[in-house]
């Protein structure tokens, strides 16, 4: 039976002027950039100007914090998307990577008080991996690109309410 799937299946009314970083594995450039370039659709879909989509390139998923929270710093950023991609292999060198990925996006959110959205798959096999990472036309199930960008959005939104005088 399906879990049913509490995840926005659409992004909420565009908050103009938003500005968003990307910061982009370059290890599994296939994937990591297909994640980004479909959050980037998302993204314009929902209003976001071209002009306010900045990608930046890491080396791999462990340098992501680091890049992220130096982003999430500037005035001129509104949130940080990060993509990256860590493959169980023969060591448990993945569960440290991934480990130190995790919570190093998480820490950099809240030292800078930013959404920092977390776009990082941690997959057994590159079919995984690309089932997880790429669009349907693609031959992907899940597009996380798209949910990240949604997710996202919707925290944008979210913390734009809890700074409001007036709850509710």
């Amino acid at each position: 039976m399906a879990q049913p799937s509490h995840r926005p299946t659409s992004s909420p009314p565009p908050q103009p002027g938003v500005r968003v970083a990307c910061v982009v594995s370059t290890y599994h450039e296939e994937l990591t950039g297909a994640m980004a370039a479909a959050a980037k659709a998302e993204l314009l879909a929902g209003g976001m100007q071209e002009a306010d989509w900045h990608p930046i390139p890491s080396p791999g998923a462990f340098e992501l914090p680091l890049i992220a929270r130096r982003l999430a710093r500037r005035n001129d950023i509104d949130a940080v998307l990060c993509f990256g991609l860590v493959l169980t292999g023969e060591t448990n060198h993945d569960h440290w990577v991934s480990q130190a990925a995790t919570e190093g996006i998480l820490r950099a959110s809240l030292e800078t008080d930013k959404p920092i959205l977390f776009g990082v798959l941690t997959c057994q096999t590159l079919a995984q991996a690309r089932s997880r990472a790429l669009p349907p036309e693609a031959g992907g199930k899940q597009n996380k690109g798209r949910e990240v960008a949604r997710a996202a959005l919707w925290t944008l939104a979210a913390l734009k309410s809890a700074s409001s005088p007036t709850l509710g």
